[in-house]
């Protein structure tokens, strides 16, 4: 029995059966969509599919150094940390990355929790979606960059001169990608192997970065696949004593890494609900009011998308990353990408996400505001034509400009408590704000160097 054939808890019990296997792999995805698990008896696991079991809950009560939010209602030392019940996804079963014969199933939280849990939030807004009558399809494009380094290595250095596998500046190389053919073999390998197979994968423009495009599926397929797929190129990378960095904007000198979401609704009989040949660029007035919905609320639920005080340092000008909530056709200097095509590509690109994101939070925030913008009936502002960087744009299209500001906006969004529910905006709203006062803990280099001898 493969992997992927299975779909119930029987199929799960018999595939282990057959390997023989006495441990399996579970994980589960906390605020910064960081895999946390662990390795399970087959015994337990059993069990578990029946019954469920228990996580400890400060996995999301903690940030992405295992350090204790001290503003959060849902968990923290008030409640005493306890066990949260936790359900296993049988048909999330898959092979493991160079472990013969190891399986691994995804799991979310349940009950309270699942007000607060990630990949739950995404399935809510995916229940929204089925109950408009729509199904939803979304793929997720990430840009990494890969260095010769390890985690020590990295740290000795403290984070300065790191040495990327490639130099210089050169996209879409055929030179990068036949030389190091292993290595992109090895992760269109491990892509197969792990079900988020890879369309496309070149080098991107900067030292040593690559960009991977991962196959469409249906969303909450696409956005486990995503989650996978960020968290075993890490482990691929460290196999190889290399080391990979998904951050928004590792460096000055070079761009930010995106993670850009394409999406798009299918009506229930299955055809698309955003074309319409007869309509100006083939979109349907779903498409539009979609649209309208995503431009619009943006700026109130950015700390989905931009969720570390790094993701601000990549949306400047002329850096290909979107500084308004702004739109265009076939322009990547707009937020978003309108995509003219056929029945079966007519789509819209959400380009203002950065590669550090939560992929269940930010495809639930970008396909949350446009199912509320299709309700409202909302028509977006005028298209932009030419360069965004260059043109001046409505008040309510600015960005926040910090993650303190982002997380005012989102705390104060009726919209937003709307489509994510009280719990959840309240709680990931004071991890941002954790996260914030954490950097405003610290000295930076640039204050160093601009202050230290003359101010």
């Amino acid at each position: 029995m493969n992997a992927r054939d299975v779909k119930t808890i029987d199929d799960a019990k018999k595939i282990i059966t057959e390997r023989k296997i006495t441990h399996v792999k579970v994980g589960l995805f906390d605020n910064d969509g960081v895999m946390r698990g662990k390795y399970m008896s087959k015994s337990k696991f059993f069990s578990s599919l029946e019954h469920g079991f228990a996580f400890c809950d400060v996995v999301l009560g903690w940030d992405v150094k295992d350090q204790l939010y001290d503003n959060a209602q849902y968990t923290g030392w008030h409640t005493g940390y306890p066990d949260a019940p936790v359900r296993i996804i049988p048909e999330s079963c898959r092979d493991v990355l160079d472990e013969d014969g190891m399986l691994l199933f995804i799991a979310e939280f349940t009950e309270d929790a699942e007000k607060v849990c990630p990949r739950a939030t995404l399935r809510r807004v995916l229940q929204l979606a089925d109950k408009m009558g729509f199904n939803v399809q979304a793929a997720f494009e990430y840009e990494f960059f890969l260095f010769n380094e390890t985690p020590h290595s990295a740290r000795e250095k403290g984070f300065s001169n790191l040495e990327t596998i490639t130099p210089d500046w050169f996209g879409y190389s055929m030179i990068r990608n036949s030389t190091y053919s292993g290595l992109y073999k090895s992760i269109l390998a491990m892509g197969e192997k792990m079900d988020f197979p890879i369309e496309s994968i070149h080098s991107e423009t900067g030292p040593g970065v690559i960009e991977a495009a991962i196959t469409v599926d249906q969303a909450i397929n696409a956005a486990d696949k995503a989650a996978l797929f960020k968290t075993y190129m890490k482990v691929l990378a460290q196999k190889n004593d290399l080391l990979a960095t998904f951050m928004a904007k590792w460096s000055n000198d070079y761009p930010g890494q995106s993670g850009h979401i394409h999406i798009s609704l299918q009506n229930k009989d299955g055809s698309s609900a955003f074309f319409e040949a007869n309509n100006d660029l083939n979109m349907s007035d779903i498409q539009r009011h979609f649209l309208a919905g995503q431009q619009r609320l943006m700026p109130e639920i950015l700390c989905m998308i931009a969720p570390t005080i790094n993701s601000y340092s990549r949306m400047i000008p002329g850096f290909w990353a979107p500084t308004e909530a702004t739109w265009g056709v076939e322009n990547r200097t707009t937020a978003l990408r309108l995509i003219k095509g056929s029945e079966k590509s007519q789509r819209v690109e959400y380009r203002i996400g950065a590669a550090d994101a939560n992929p269940y939070l930010a495809l639930a925030a970008a396909l949350a505001s446009g199912l509320y913008g299709i309700a409202q009936q909302w028509e977006p502002f005028e298209q932009v034509i030419g360069n965004a960087y260059d043109q001046q744009h409505p008040q309510e299209l600015q960005l926040p400009h910090t993650l303190w500001e982002a997380a005012q906006r989102f705390k104060a969004s009726n919209a937003a408590r709307e489509m994510f529910g009280n719990e959840f905006v309240d709680h990931f709203a004071a991890s941002r704000e954790w996260e914030e006062r954490e950097f405003r803990k610290h000295v930076t280099d640039w204050e160093l160097n601009r202050y230290f001898e003359i101010i």
